[in-house]
């Protein structure tokens, strides 16, 4: 945004220069030539004066001998053609004679009017002597375009060195007033980064920049400081609940077992179902503070090595399975790494396969693959399935399986698959189900893939 603020600035003063500088070179530049040429015309009319008080007056010609020094003096060639166009006088010099200046006296005395052309450097006018009505003859003088084209060449210059400055200022105010607007806006955005990463006592500078921005800066400050209370105060409830609701279940279920030891008939049976009661009560409890565990988390992604993760926690549920006699596989494609919060990994595979390995019956297979999925190296994302060859699920239960209790077919808790979406989804992923090829469900995830430079 820098950028773009500091080129348009830039070139609306490149525009604004041009628009001012090139016609003010070329009003300057007429301006020079205009008076160039009326001095030079001034110049032959004063030679036209003199010669006309030889020619008409019948004066000596001392007069104009001595104006024709004084032309030539000051570096410029005359000469003075009677009325047949024949050669009367004139300087040493011969630029102010020739073929073409004989056309020029021609179309004056045939045409008495002063007229003047340009061409090799030098400017020729010539002007009729005499009045219009008896033409004596015609006066002609050259002069260089030299100190013409000196004098333009300044002007040029000066334009050139005012546009120069001009361009040099507008850069510098452009890249002030684009670091004055952008420079905010930017860490606004760096602090709604860290702040969407998990860093909730960040905050923005709300004292630089427009007043929007400052207003912009402050508006976040104040979500930013809501959002950390209720976050904080969100797990702080969680902890509060956790140890007000285990502590008595502990104590219900010691009670339970103190009476089970001595009792006998139906009052055992009755107590071995409370306590089973119990014991499903404590799951659904562990499984409420962990969804709302994962529900409060902000993570804070890093690299993670999918495959080793899967390898660990295989290794992890391993005897699990050998003891319900339950074929526990992987097939993983190496080095790739998911973007996801330290520890999520880790919780979506054992919820995934604690749900699998209670669905599957005995003898049953259970899979896990992982791979990069098919579309451009370093932005397709990573798929994560775990596969199972169980009862699978109904098409209205995977509709539902991912809410709280959701899944009325659920053997467990019905909180697992809801811990899963949770933590998939705040990392960025999606997750889905499908049915298994041959019978047996299906849970795909797409997780973010580490970008690689």
């Amino acid at each position: 945004m820098t950028r773009r603020i500091a080129l348009t600035v830039l070139a609306l003063v490149t525009v604004l220069l041009v628009l001012a500088v090139v016609p003010l070179g070329v009003l300057l530049t007429e301006r020079e030539e205009t008076s160039f040429r009326g001095t030079a015309e001034a110049s032959a009319r004063a030679v036209a004066s003199a010669a006309e008080e030889h020619l008409s007056d019948h004066k000596p010609e001392d007069a104009m001998l001595q104006l024709l020094d004084e032309t030539q003096q000051a570096g410029d060639c005359a000469a003075v053609y009677g009325p047949t166009g024949q050669v009367i006088a004139r300087t040493s010099c011969t630029t102010a004679t020739g073929s073409r200046v004989q056309t020029q006296v021609s179309a004056v005395l045939a045409h008495p009017q002063t007229r003047s052309a340009q061409a090799d450097g030098r400017l020729t006018v010539a002007a009729p002597i005499g009045d219009s009505e008896e033409t004596v003859g015609v006066a002609v003088l050259a002069r260089s375009t030299d100190p013409l084209d000196d004098r333009i060449t300044v002007v040029r210059a000066w334009l050139a060195t005012i546009g120069v400055v001009g361009l040099l200022a507008g850069t510098l105010v452009s890249v002030r007033l684009a670091r004055w607007v952008g420079s905010p806006l930017y860490q606004v955005s760096e602090a709604a980064h860290r702040l969407g990463e998990g860093a909730l006592d960040v905050r923005a500078p709300a004292g630089r920049g427009p007043q929007e921005v400052r207003r912009l800066a402050a508006t976040f400050n104040t979500m930013a400081a809501r959002t950390e209370a209720l976050v904080h105060g969100h797990r702080t409830v969680i902890a509060d609940v956790s140890h007000q609701l285990r502590t008595p279940l502990a104590a219900l279920r010691l009670r339970l077992d103190l009476l089970a030891s001595d009792a006998d008939g139906e009052a055992a049976v009755d107590l071995a179902g409370a306590q089973e009661e119990i014991a499903r009560l404590s799951r659904l409890v562990d499984g409420l503070l962990a969804v709302a565990r994962a529900e409060s988390a902000v993570p804070r992604p890093v690299a993670v090595r999918v495959d080793e993760v899967v390898a660990e926690r295989l290794s992890a549920w391993e005897p699990v399975a050998a003891e319900r006699r339950v074929a526990l596989t992987a097939r993983c494609e190496e080095g790739i790494a998911a973007s996801l919060g330290p520890g999520d990994l880790e919780q979506v595979l054992d919820n995934l396969l604690a749900n699998a390995l209670d669905a599957v019956p005995v003898g049953g297979r259970v899979r896990v693959e992982a791979e990069a999925a098919t579309g451009q190296s370093n932005t397709a994302p990573v798929l994560l399935r775990v596969v199972d060859n169980g009862p699978g699920m109904s098409a209205s239960a995977q509709e539902s399986a991912f809410r709280r209790f959701g899944n009325p077919e659920a053997r467990g808790t019905g909180l697992g698959l809801a811990i899963v979406h949770r933590l998939v989804t705040a990392n960025g992923g999606t997750a889905r189900l499908a049915d298994t090829t041959g019978g047996g469900l299906t849970v795909v995830l797409e997780l973010p893939r580490v970008r690689r430079s």
